[in-house]
């Protein structure tokens, strides 16, 4: 152990040095999209009237909703989303060209997003991905806080090794467990940097190792396999993916007569899920195209509370797919995906998510100020030496 200590610390020093100011970038960014999901729902609804225009008024059906909208734009849709509550608006996803909100029960527009909230999360999203890179430099960008990723992680589990007190009592376990006062700059910096570090070890572990699986495809191939599936096959690189209105027919029409649609979706989605919150049909490429609804009961980043019902336009039986009728290993990664963000334990995921980004944020801090610190202490010892011998 005592010749393992020295180059576990000069790991962990320089994985910290090469990745520090990558991974606050990350840390900051990541805290700032801590709630994201709901910030935007709230900034998108926020004075929306959509509720009933009398008592009593029903709710259109999706054929006449999506007649209404038909009839008034040329944009394709890609999404609808309809939410549980008698208040919440219809909303119809135009892709990259925006979103309206409809009044369920008039299919009138009451709103189209909050762009200003949307573009905050849009150029925290872009650093916290790519740095900010734009157009093909993104490639490189990825790879930078993917390796930089990496070397945080090896950070982490250094990190837990050379927290551990060479002598393990109470009395050192207590000076690196809990912040304490009156220290100089250095002790400080080494204190929070320890007990920030302890606390938020398997948190952060586990965000940092699921950040990779969104990084990198071998990462992602490494999930399937450890649980005992065969990684999906993935297109070649440079290949065209199906954009917002990739394939799709104009709004509402196929060869000039409307899509059929599913009239009554909360009655269709009660049956399957009593207790949804959400439910999203994904626009159907043409008229004999399956539809395709996600029915939700979570908060958007629980795959565990999500599943996808198709129905057949042709009468054959609905195909209903829960969380648990998906492969392991398609089940394993989409855990990691959203434990990246906390979301698959809900509310407090993503609150503990965020709390540890901010620790990490705090730990570069402390560990580039150390580092400095010790780098200014070996010049002044470096350069007292040979005064010494001189004199």
């Amino acid at each position: 152990m005592r010749r393992l200590r020295p180059l576990l610390f000069w790991t962990h020093l320089m994985a910290g040095l090469l990745s520090g100011v990558v991974v606050l970038i990350m840390s900051v960014t990541g805290v700032l999209l801590t709630y994201q999901k709901q910030m935007t729902l709230w900034a998108d609804l926020r004075g929306v009237q959509a509720g009933p225009p009398t008592p009593g008024a029903t709710r259109l059906s999706a054929d006449s909703l999506l007649r209404l909208v038909a009839s008034r734009e040329s944009k394709t849709p890609t999404t609808v989303v309809w939410r549980q509550g008698a208040a919440m608006p219809v909303e119809v996803q135009f892709g990259r060209a925006g979103r309206q909100y409809l009044n369920a029960y008039t299919g009138t527009v009451v709103g189209t997003g909050s762009a200003s909230m949307r573009k905050l999360f849009s150029v925290a999203t872009d650093w916290h991905r790519w740095l900010a890179t734009s157009d093909e430099s993104r490639k490189t960008g990825r790879l930078v806080t993917g390796w930089s990723n990496l070397a945080f992680l090896v950070l982490v589990l250094t990190g837990i090794v050379l927290w551990w007190p060479r002598v393990v009592k109470w009395s050192a376990l207590r000076q690196v467990l809990w912040f304490r006062r009156g220290l100089s700059p250095k002790a400080r910096d080494f204190n929070w940097h320890n007990v920030i570090g302890i606390w938020s070890a398997i948190p952060l572990a586990i965000i940092v190792a699921s950040a990779a699986v969104i990084s990198f495809p071998w990462a992602s191939d490494l999930v399937y396999r450890a649980v005992g599936d065969t990684p999906p096959a993935r297109a070649p690189e440079g290949a065209p993916v199906g954009g917002a209105a990739a394939g799709r027919p104009a709004l509402g029409t196929e060869g000039g007569a409307v899509v059929p649609l599913v009239g009554d979706v909360a009655a269709l989605a009660t049956e399957r899920m009593p207790d949804w919150r959400t439910v999203s049909l994904a626009w159907p490429k043409n008229a004999e195209a399956p539809l395709v609804y996600t029915l939700d009961r979570g908060m958007g980043g629980e795959p565990h509370k999500r599943a996808t019902l198709t129905v057949s336009r042709t009468g054959e039986p609905a195909k209903w797919q829960p969380f648990s009728s998906q492969s392991e290993g398609r089940r394993a990664r989409s855990i990691m995906r959203f434990a990246h963000t906390g979301e698959v334990l809900g509310f407090w995921g993503q609150t503990l998510a965020g709390l540890v980004s901010l620790g990490a944020a705090v730990l570069v801090y402390t560990g580039l100020y150390l580092s400095l610190r010790r780098f200014l202490a070996w010049r002044r010892r470096a350069n007292t030496v040979p005064a010494a011998t001189t004199a």
